[in-house]
């Protein structure tokens, strides 16, 4: 009795603290995709233009054009390809239907073999798969977990991403467009803005992944810092070519 009493707590504490962040949902990859191309895109937009030498208004028309496009386009991008996935994925949960259905037993032996493959004993592996095929949604589950590697009940949204992309692609691409919409004329204010955002994207992505946060940090904002300087270098190059 003491052995099931010192136990239980610790079941209880491991439930409480052993919990995993969502790797499967349809919002995190487009919102973080999307606020980083947002910012990266639409800087290097910039400041191409910027390097022109052409005027402030110029440059905001531009920012905001890049914003429309970018955020509708990364939208629709998204929608088609998780829809896409979507379909895919329930095109071959049907092919799997029709095979329990049709053959019941041959997919119940299928499935003893996948657990006897795992180290579980033969008659345990086959007793364990008469049980669970006995229900045909649990068994199209099981199936789908073990053969697809796929959960059914828990497949990413097209709306989910599509809104998570277009909302964090337009966040990112406001961003170097605010000192410029508050009466900014020259360019350093909003690449110094821009840039901090890299940063703190990448900080904040590090806190999800559970990455080093300055090192996420400092990636990010290399990369997007290389991307601007490019383009601000064609924009002088082409400016004074025209």
């Amino acid at each position: 009795m003491s052995i099931i009493e010192a136990v239980a707590p610790l079941h209880e504490a491991h439930r409480d603290n052993h919990t995993h962040r969502d790797v499967n949902g349809g919002w995190l990859r487009p919102a973080v995709f999307g606020a980083m191309d947002g910012l990266v895109s639409n800087l290097a937009l910039m400041t191409g233009v910027a390097g022109g030498a052409v005027s402030s208004q110029t440059i905001v028309i531009t920012g905001l054009a890049g914003l429309a496009a970018g955020a509708f386009s990364m939208a629709a991008g998204e929608y088609t390809s998780v829809a896409s996935q979507r379909e895919l994925v329930q095109a071959e949960l049907d092919v799997e239907r029709r095979q329990l259905r049709k053959h019941p037993v041959d997919e119940m032996e299928e499935l003893a073999a996948l657990y006897v493959s795992r180290g579980v004993e033969p008659k345990l592996a086959r007793e364990v798969a008469l049980q669970l095929s006995r229900d045909p949604e649990q068994a199209l589950e099981i199936h789908a977990r073990e053969e697809l590697g796929i959960d059914p009940d828990d497949l990413p949204s097209p709306l989910v991403a599509a809104v998570s992309s277009f909302g964090s692609f337009a966040l990112g691409a406001l961003l170097p467009l605010l000192p410029y919409l508050f009466g900014a004329t020259v360019l350093w204010p909003a690449l110094l803005l821009a840039l901090i955002g890299l940063f703190a994207c990448g900080a904040l992505v590090a806190r999800v992944t559970a990455r080093g946060w300055l090192f996420s940090g400092l990636r990010q904002l290399v990369l997007g810092g290389a991307a601007a300087a490019v383009t601000y270098g064609l924009g002088m190059l082409f400016g004074a070519a025209l």
